[in-house]
């Protein structure tokens, strides 16, 4: 299966393993089941806006939540509140629960919670509901560069 993900990541020379999925999936748990990984191990990607449309792409580890008042305070907003879902693909051009940290259509802060470190390997979206990406997570702050940051509860 190639996505715009994957291809991206083949031009960066990053390693990775594809891991495909029997069937579409809608939590973080049944995707984690499905990929034979735990959920902490996921990358949960939250897209946020203040009230003036500035949009940022909050990240923690699978087994916990975004909290948008960390994420406003860090990056001194009055106010931040998820995207509506309806609004996802035009803002990323990614659907709805296929959004993670690489190729985002639009250039926006992207904030870690540490708790994305804590192990060997993380998985993010391959941008494909059929299947996610294994990688280290240190390519991934290679990559993308973001702003590490307490932000989950």
């Amino acid at each position: 299966m190639e996505t715009v993900i994957t291809l991206w990541l083949d031009q960066q020379q990053v390693n990775y393993r594809l891991l495909l999925q029997s069937k579409p999936t809608t939590s973080i748990e049944e995707t984690a089941q499905e990929r034979g990984i735990d959920p902490s191990q996921m990358v949960k990607c939250i897209l946020l806006k203040d009230m003036d449309n500035q949009y940022a792409l909050a990240c923690t580890a699978g087994d916990r939540s975004v909290d948008p008042k960390k994420v406003r305070s860090i990056l001194n907003c009055r106010r931040m509140t998820c995207v509506s879902l309806s609004d996802v693909e035009s803002i990323t051009g990614f659907k709805a629960g296929c959004v993670g940290p690489l190729a985002l259509k639009r250039y926006m802060p992207i904030i870690f919670d540490p708790s994305i470190q804590n192990n060997s390997t993380v998985t993010i979206s391959s941008g494909d509901r059929m299947a996610g990406i294994a990688l280290d997570p240190n390519d991934l702050m290679t990559l993308c560069a973001p702003i590490i940051a307490e932000i989950s509860r």
